[in-house]
């Protein structure tokens, strides 16, 4: 069978297209490390990040592997277990973009490092503390999702401890942490004064 030359130029100019938008990529598998302090309940990791309910901390840098996608998640292996990234309040990114934000080729932990005491201690424990610059609040706490987060040059950023628990991180101008509003118990779990 014969296939008309319009839809071969077609079928190639949609294949370039991929390419240039960078969606052929989409399926990289690579060997990473986590972005930042992930929750996890052993099988699903969730971009919210949800605290509690029997979830478990998995540390900045963590090592991972990507071993495939699915809908709305990035199929992973963490020391030997299988778990999914769950892209549930950031699916204005691709999937490409989704991975390369929560994998990271590079070792978070080498930045670290540098940083004082106190902000060391402070992403360690999964909490904010004043002086600490936007990278490391996502070290801390993880991206805040672009649902309510559509812009990381804004001055606050919103986060929830659980589905009824808010907090909002401030911004100074130059991108530092001056301060949080939460309800006070919620502030003595997440702040770090």
């Amino acid at each position: 069978m014969k296939i008309p030359v319009r839809a071969t130029v077609l079928a190639a100019s949609l294949i370039a297209g991929q390419f240039a938008a960078g969606t052929a990529f989409a399926e990289e598998k690579y060997a990473g490390y986590l972005c930042c302090n992930m929750r996890t309940d052993g099988s699903w990791i969730s971009d919210i990040n949800y605290a509690g309910g029997g979830m478990r901390l998995l540390p900045a840098g963590t090592p991972v592997t990507i071993t495939g996608y699915g809908r709305n998640r990035v199929r992973v292996e963490i020391n030997g277990q299988r778990q999914a990234l769950g892209n549930d309040y950031s699916r204005d990114l691709s999937r490409a973009e989704f991975a390369r934000r929560y994998v990271l080729r590079e070792d978070p932990r080498e930045q670290l490092h540098a940083a004082p005491e106190k902000i060391q201690q402070a992403i360690r424990q999964a909490r904010a503390t004043p002086g600490m610059s936007r990278e490391q609040v996502i070290m801390a706490l993880g991206y805040p999702v672009t649902s309510e987060n559509p812009d990381l040059d804004f001055d606050l950023w919103r986060y929830w401890r659980d589905s009824f628990a808010e907090y909002q991180i401030h911004f100074d101008q130059h991108g530092q942490v001056i301060d949080i509003t939460a309800e006070p118990t919620l502030r003595n779990l997440v702040w770090l004064p």
